[in-house]
């Protein structure tokens, strides 16, 4: 898996999400976006696109 200088490492991610038992996990949205700012996340057959705003606001949109 190639990963470029902004993208997280792999035990770095995994690191911030780590929780206990019954608790949520924790994630940055800088994590989760990098430098792009967007991410796209796939649940039940269909594509929904997590993006910040210039206003740094975060919007999920289908």
């Amino acid at each position: 898996m190639a990963t470029s200088p902004d993208s997280p490492r792999p035990s770095a991610l995994h690191a911030s999400t780590t929780s206990q038992r019954g608790q949520p996990k924790t994630v940055t949205s800088e994590a989760l976006l990098g430098a792009d700012g967007q991410l796209i996340i796939e649940h039940n057959g269909q594509q929904y696109r997590l993006r910040r705003t210039r206003h740094n606001k975060l919007i999920l949109t289908l």
